[in-house]
This record gives structure tokens, sequence and C-alpha cells, in this order.
């Protein structure tokens, strides 16, 4: 009998590092009263001459079956590291597309956090053809995730090292 046991748990070892949350469509929220369309394509929303502390994004596109979405439309915008949005132009604002493996990089900044809400990001996500995924992006261990009322624990982004962090969406593809 422990001959089996020792077999089956390792049968089982290199397993667990194949093991992913895929399944669960990422949770929609609201996309605010800031968002714009028509804009720029890029992976960097980092502004000449900026404020604050670069943060690097990155990540993938699944789908419910744990499959890369190739070509998934990634739209983002957050406020500056003041807590303003700009509604006139296109700062901290911008789209791109996943690679043939569903990942994506982006280059920004931490956003502040401003009367009401916590440090966040907006994304919209979208598989060719698909429907789209209006979500946000939170930061970890804020305090003032506490104090914000659309905050979903399920949202927050993990942050490999000061100003890189990581986040996988689930999308109807």
């Amino acid at each position: 009998m422990r001959r089996r046991q020792l077999l089956g748990v390792a049968l089982l070892i290199p397993l667990e590092g194949l093991a992913q949350t895929c399944g669960v469509i990422t949770p929609r929220q609201t996309e605010g009263p800031f968002f714009r369309t028509d804009t720029p394509k890029r992976v960097s929303l980092v502004e000449a001459n900026f404020r604050g502390t670069k943060l690097v994004l990155e990540g993938q596109v699944l789908s419910p079956q744990c499959k890369p979405v190739p070509n998934a439309l990634l739209d983002f915008w957050h406020a500056d590291d003041r807590g303003a949005y700009d509604n006139k132009g296109f700062r901290y604002r911008g789209h791109q597309y996943t690679d043939a493996q569903g990942r994506y990089r982006l280059e920004t900044i931490v956003p502040a956090e401003y009367p009401g809400r916590t440090r966040h990001i907006h994304v919209k996500a979208q598989a060719p053809g698909g429907r789209v995924l209006t979500t946000q992006l939170y930061f970890p261990d804020d305090p003032a995730n506490a104090r914000d009322f659309l905050y979903r624990p399920e949202l927050a982004m993990k942050l490999a090292t000061r100003g890189e962090a990581t986040f996988d969406f689930v999308i109807d593809a």
C-alpha cells in the first residue's frame, strides 16, 4: 500500500505546476465615466517627463478552456499620479493586441487614488469577433481597497517585484 501511495504522489507532482485557474470568466466591472474611444495603439503609456512610479503589467488572455487568445484587444486607461484622468487627450490611455500566445505587456505608471476610489486600472478585453469584457484591476494590499465599494480581491494583480505585476484575463473566445 505504501508503494502505491508514493507512486500516486510522484505522478501528481509534475501536474501541480500545470494547474491554472481557467474556466471562470474574469469578473466584469463598470467602465466608469472616463472611458474614451479611439485610443492610440501602444504598449507604453509612459509619457515624457512622467511623475510617479513606473509599472510593467504582463499576462495572458485565455479562454475558459485555458487556451491562449491570440490577437485579443486590450484597451487600458487610468488616472495619473495625482488621481486625475485626461479627458481631452490620451495620456495614460491606449490599446494593444495580444501575441500568438495570448500574451501582453503594458508599460505605465502606478495611478493615484482619488476620492472614493482605490488605485485601479480600467481594461476592456475582447477576443476577435467576441463580446467585450470591461473590468478593473487593483493593487493588492492597498489600504484604500477596504474603502472602495467596487474593489474585488479576485481582480487584484499579482505583484512580482516593485514595479512589476501580472494578471491573466479569462474571456469568452
